[in-house]
């Protein structure tokens, strides 16, 4: 439906006003261009002024893109001109410390928030070239600064940008230095943001200080130390960064550690943020990994392993014994690989996940003596996981998110959850056994716990919102033919819901990066006999029908 006239009146005068104040002269060309297409152009122009980006996960994301609405020049010295007011309103010393991965406009971007910290007097520290967010958040805590921002959209669309926020140890306190934000940090940040007056009012000062070597040869070192010094090395390895910044700092650590180099995808190892092979950056999208496979494949690897653009996710691919195809394990299975190697090598503390995660990290706590928690989703909260009495000593979300070493780096970690993965690897093929042989102890120990996701890509939000309405005004009494015996509504804390039987969970939420409505199923099979192999094909049978359900009570 086209505009009203005076709704067209209304938004050429609020992008007037934008054009005014908005300090990119690229910027203002694209708005100017859209004003010149009106009437025809007006949805667009709606869309960029429906509002601001507000400070979601962990700060700001969103398209590239002239307006309030999306990512830009403006935006960006707003959010910057409202973090530092923060900062310095809430008594936090200490400088600025800004990484940048190699996305469209991120090292302008840092740029620009480093021209701000200094124009209001803070000291502005840039990472010297692009690299992984863990090493941003590494350097919150070892330079000792007040917080960082790294300018990353980590997995998102290549048309994407965002802003992430972390808090040094001032603010953060004990649990959340160098981890991202949270309430009410959240909160006042974008208060700050939206009482920013004028940008051309806004005091620019010099550039900041850009970081040498040092930093990232430290980050390097202490991530080498996180496996034990002394384990086998023998491993073959192929790898691919997806276009993103991961590789050098991924082959320096693996190097140091006394692992081989290991192979790259060769067209997908320079840092590019037109991801010109994917048609998506996401090691979980269909298609992504193919030829990270390829290449495991055609070099005898006995591990595949991807980063995600920023490096702060990792996937793993291994062979399957049965078929001798390769396949990506699911961020489960190497969430509950990782925690089992670390209690093997008797890691003690506290052992976290989120909701949505599997319940097998709860069982094989409970199993050992290991204290557990479970948090909301997000990597902000599992840093800050427990009440105080046990340290963190491993956390895990299934979207391909881990952190080995809490007090390396307080948000997950790409480099250091692939190191130990390799270690973990490298031991087993020592012994002449694989990933899937241990993954198979699990089960018969534990029972197949087997899990999958339904997950609804929209354009219009308000889909979202009316499935969520519907699933609660018709919650199911059954799934999979047995009763529901748990409904957990978690509003207004969050928008979740979790459905749970005798032997099987499903957790409805919207993504909290995405536009995405996702649904996480969970069925666990108990083993009989020793037949792993029977429980799976139960699991996997069993979890196909539950997703039928859960897509028809959501009719998305």
């Amino acid at each position: 439906m086209a505009a009203e006239p005076t709704d067209l009146d209304d938004l050429r005068a609020r992008a007037q006003r934008w054009l005014d104040d908005d300090p990119d002269p690229a910027s203002r060309d694209e708005l100017r261009a859209v004003l010149d297409r009106l009437p025809d152009s007006a949805p667009d122009l709606a869309d960029r002024f429906a509002g601001p980006l507000t400070f979601g996960t962990a700060g700001l994301r969103g398209p590239l893109r002239a307006g309030p609405n999306g990512m830009n020049l403006a935006v960006v010295t707003q959010a910057a001109a409202g973090l530092v007011g923060w900062l310095a309103a809430e008594g936090a010393t200490g400088p600025l410390v800004i990484g940048y991965d190699a996305r469209r406009g991120s090292k302008e971007f840092a740029e620009r928030t480093a021209e701000v910290a200094t124009g209001a007097g803070r000291p502005a520290l840039l990472l010297p070239r692009p690299l992984p967010t863990p090493v941003l958040a590494y350097a919150v805590r070892h330079l000792d600064a007040a917080a960082g921002v790294m300018v990353t959209a980590s997995h998102n669309p290549p048309e994407d940008n965002g802003y992430k926020v972390y808090l040094g140890a001032q603010l953060g306190g004990a649990t959340g230095a160098g981890a991202q934000i949270v309430p009410p940090a959240d909160r006042g940040i974008e208060a700050a943001i939206r009482a920013v007056g004028p940008l051309a009012e806004v005091p620019l000062g010099p550039a900041g200080q850009v970081l040498g070597d040092d930093l990232t040869v430290a980050y390097v070192r202490q991530a080498a130390e996180v496996i034990g010094p002394d384990g086998p090395r023998r491993l073959k390895v192929a790898y691919t960064p997806l276009h993103g910044v991961g590789a050098a700092v991924l082959t320096a650590a693996f190097t140091r550690a006394g692992f081989g180099v290991p192979g790259v995808v060769p067209d997908q190892a320079e840092p590019d943020g037109t991801f010109p092979t994917v048609s998506f950056p996401n090691p979980e999208e269909p298609g992504a990994v193919d030829r990270l496979v390829a290449l495991a494949e055609s070099t005898g690897a006995d591990l595949a392993i991807a980063n995600d653009p920023d490096a702060d996710r990792c996937a793993v691919a291994v062979r399957d014994p049965g078929t001798g195809a390769w396949r990506m394990l699911r961020g489960d299975e190497v969430g509950a690989l990782l925690a089992d190697h670390l209690m093997r090598r008797g890691v003690r503390g506290l052992y976290a996940t989120t909701i949505v995660s599997s319940s097998l990290l709860r069982a094989m706590c409970a199993a050992r003596d290991l204290p557990y928690d479970e948090t909301l989703t997000g990597f902000k909260w599992i840093v800050r996981a427990g009440d105080g009495t046990d340290p963190l000593v491993f956390g895990y979300e299934e979207a391909l998110g881990y952190c080995v070493a809490p007090d390396h780096v307080r948000d997950k970690d790409g480099i250091t959850a692939a190191l130990t993965v390799a270690e973990l690897a490298a031991g087993l093929k020592a012994e002449g056994r694989t990933l899937t042989d241990r993954l198979d102890e699990l089960a018969a120990e534990f029972g197949v716990h087997h899990t999958d996701q339904y997950a609804v890509r929209v354009t219009d939000l308000g889909l979202i919102a009316d499935a969520m309405a519907r699933i609660r005004a018709a919650t199911p009494t059954a799934l999979l033919g047995a009763p529901v015996t748990s409904a957990q509504d978690l509003l207004p804390g969050a928008d979740v819901v979790i459905l749970r039987t005798a032997t099987a969970r499903v957790v409805i939420r919207p993504s909290g990066t995405e536009p995405k409505l996702k649904a996480y199923l969970e069925v666990v099979e108990p083993v009989v006999d020793g037949d792993v192999a029977a429980a799976r094909g139960r699991a996997v049978t069993s979890v196909a029908a539950l997703r039928a359900e859960v897509a028809t009570a959501l009719a998305l």
